[in-house]
């Protein structure tokens, strides 16, 4: 069975040291779920695994046992060249991501040839109040949408988006951050008329300062707008 192939390649790659580094990154899961496979070969693997007849009957397998499991789940996603199935798949797993790695190492290429379609699915999932599914679309505006086809009503998007959790106001920073990378101008009013709350509004510029992507008169001048 499909599922037993894979947890028997999975415990061949086991790192045992990257094992124990890992679970230390990633607080939210158990760490005895931990196997320790680096992303490299979890990759290949998901390639591997892709071409098989059976490999449906393991993303339907839900939830998986493993946070390797569930890396490699995203990774086949990740891999899908059509786009129907990718993101049928996708809706079926994203219930089941417990983790900020898994979330934000799963991006479909496919993606880049269908953003009218997935911009509809991004405002249905950055709506859930799953936490998961809303850092996920988050992460797709931040990485389809900040150039040729940005609008200034995604970070109004983003900024709509109130919440408590930690991995959603850290990927809210980590966006704001990125936009005002690449669309400067145009975001630069969310900073100096504080729209965001105080602890995403200070990320977002601890963030943009530490990017190689701002110049350091932008830096200066952000600095300015954090809040004590």
């Amino acid at each position: 069975m499909i599922t037993d192939y894979i947890r028997e390649e999975l415990y061949k790659l086991q790192d045992v040291t990257y094992r124990d580094f890992q679970a230390k990154l990633i607080p939210s899961i158990n760490a005895d779920s931990v196997i320790g496979v680096r992303t490299p070969a979890l990759r290949t693997l998901a390639k591997e695994v892709s071409k098989r007849e059976d490999v449906d009957t393991f993303l339907e397998i839900l939830p998986h046992e493993f946070f390797d499991e569930n890396q490699l789940h995203a990774f086949i996603i990740s891999g899908m060249k059509d786009y129907g199935k990718c993101v049928e798949k996708l809706n079926n797993f994203l219930p089941f991501v417990d983790n900020w790695a898994t979330c934000d190492q799963m991006s479909p290429k496919i993606f880049k040839k269908h953003k009218e379609e997935l911009l509809c699915e991004i405002k249905v999932w950055i709506k859930s109040g799953h936490t998961y599914k809303v850092r996920f679309a988050i992460g797709m505006l931040m990485e389809h949408y900040l150039d040729e086809d940005f609008k200034k009503d995604y970070p109004e998007m983003v900024l709509n988006v109130q919440s408590e959790e930690y991995y959603i106001n850290m990927m809210k920073a980590w966006y704001f951050a990125t936009a005002l990378a690449k669309q400067y101008e145009t975001v630069l009013p969310y900073i100096q008329e504080k729209k965001l709350d105080s602890w995403t509004h200070n990320k977002t510029i601890q963030k943009a300062v530490e990017s190689n992507r701002i110049t350091k008169e932008q830096k200066e001048y952000l600095k300015k707008f954090k809040v004590k």
